[in-house]
């Protein structure tokens, strides 16, 4: 059985439901450290809702020439996990890593103990074979990306940034894949953008309208403007920016009373070509101009991001092409990640993980034969990245 497949069994085996870490944090830190890590604990978020944050870095060789030319490569991640759902339909204790036909069963086998595993593997091979690597290393873990994702990455980030930290590349170890590992990686992700809409009226009797104003009538026409508009129309990397109504809520339970208000919740995800204050104005133009009596309060769950090809790119493709013969594909689709926090401090962030067909499922697992070619990726595009930093140095030389 190989390393990275123990690792990620012990990390399965602790039932680290968000916000809890279950000492997942703790093991890690027990074989980074001898690496040479220095590992800085950034805990966050208040008593009964303690999020646990690990940033652990180990600097690179420095060039007495040009240590300013030194590049820092973070792998971020989460030990948190969702809850299991009914323990009752699960064929095998959630939290007891199991095999049955070449797959791994567990709950965050998938999404995404196996990716942080499979980081810290390929992270001592690496070192094992080049100790005195021309980048630095860093590894970016938090208990709170399941959850609110409040007092996780986007504390950790923020510390960093306040203290000038710098990272140049990011991959993040999300569960990208379809059917292969390496078969699809994500080099963005939208923007997301939340409103709850609460459109006044007059609450009365039905059988009396006249003395009543329907907000449910007065809304649904706006609703349906909303509905049918073309926010943008995408670009190369993303598609359109979408409108989309999840809950509607008016009425007090009576069949014989119009009411007086009506509640709509509804999100955007938005792509680059569109910005969040941008599609607010459209939104509240378009309801003023329906003359609706209304609260709009909004909420920014993430800026969009995007990574053009360049370095990270190039190596993370060519890492995938050398371990599996993959040209892989580059998508922007899904929800939303940690990678937009991490965008705010690193130009440069990507998405590399395994596929993602049982997550957040009962049953969650991965096939076995796909955790390897996941730890060699991470491995081998260290391998990239450092050999084209000491190229760079001895062409400066």
């Amino acid at each position: 059985m190989s390393r990275t497949l123990t690792l990620a069994e012990q990390l399965i085996s602790r039932p680290s439901v968000t916000p809890e870490d279950a000492g997942c944090l703790d093991m890690l830190v027990a074989r980074l450290e001898p690496l040479g890590f220095h590992c800085e604990r950034l805990d966050s978020g208040p008593d009964g809702f303690r999020v646990s944050n690990l940033w652990a870095k180990r600097p690179a060789a420095l060039d007495p020439s040009a240590p300013e030319a030194i590049k820092t490569i973070a792998f971020a991640g989460h030990t948190d996990v969702v809850p299991t759902g009914p323990l009752e339909q699960w064929s095998s204790a959630p939290f007891t890593p199991t095999h049955r036909n070449g797959r791994l069963y567990g709950r965050g086998a998938s999404d995404m103990k196996t990716s942080i595993a499979a980081f810290v593997v390929a992270v001592e091979e690496f070192l094992a074979a080049q100790p005195d690597p021309r980048i630095a290393i860093a590894l970016l873990l938090t208990s709170d990306e399941e959850g609110p994702s409040v007092d996780g990455t986007k504390v950790v980030v923020d510390r960093l940034k306040a203290r000038g930290e710098a990272v140049d590349w990011c991959i993040v170890g999300e569960p990208t894949s379809v059917q292969r590992t390496g078969d699809m990686v994500k080099n963005g992700r939208r923007g997301t953008l939340s409103g709850r809409l609460t459109v006044r009226g007059i609450q009365g009797h039905i059988a009396y309208p006249q003395l009543a104003r329907n907000p449910i009538h007065q809304a649904v026409p706006a609703l349906a403007e909303l509905a049918a508009t073309v926010w943008d129309q995408g670009n190369a990397f993303f598609p359109p920016t979408s409108w989309q109504m999840s809950n509607i809520h008016g009425g007090t339970g009576a069949t014989n009373v119009i009411p007086g208000a009506v509640v709509i919740d509804f999100n955007f995800r938005f792509s680059t070509e569109s910005t969040a204050d941008g599609l607010k104005q459209r939104v509240h133009s378009l309801l003023d101009r329906h003359d609706l009596e209304y609260d709009l309060v909004w909420t920014l769950g993430g800026q969009p991001f995007l990574t053009t090809p360049g370095t990270l790119m190039d190596a993370v493709q060519q890492a995938i092409s050398d371990e599996t013969g993959l040209a892989t594909e580059l998508s922007t689709t899904g929800g939303t990640s940690d990678g937009r926090f991490i965008a705010q401090l690193c130009p440069q962030v990507i998405e590399v993980g395994p596929p993602n067909a049982t997550i957040h499922k009962i049953d969650e697992h991965i096939v076995v034969a796909d955790i390897e070619p996941l730890k060699n990726i991470y491995r081998r595009t260290l391998e990239n990245l450092n050999a084209l930093q000491a190229g760079n140095a001895q062409g400066a030389a």
